[in-house]
């Protein structure tokens, strides 16, 4: 079965300039890897209840 990938890490407070400016903010960064790693963990879970459901009914 394929692993998950590790969770984005959270910028720190400092790590954003705060001006508004920025494009693309790393907030902006960081929340679209944050969603396609709900994504990727959503798939990987219902991939993961799907086999164990497969093995408890061939039991």
């Amino acid at each position: 079965m394929k692993s998950l990938p590790e969770e984005p890490e959270k910028p720190l407070r400092d790590d954003c300039c705060g001006g508004g400016s920025c494009c693309p903010c790393i907030w902006d960064l960081y929340y679209e890897k944050l969603a396609k790693w709900k994504e990727a963990k959503r798939e990987f879970d219902e991939l993961a209840n799907n086999e164990s459901s497969e093995t408890r009914s061939s039991d």
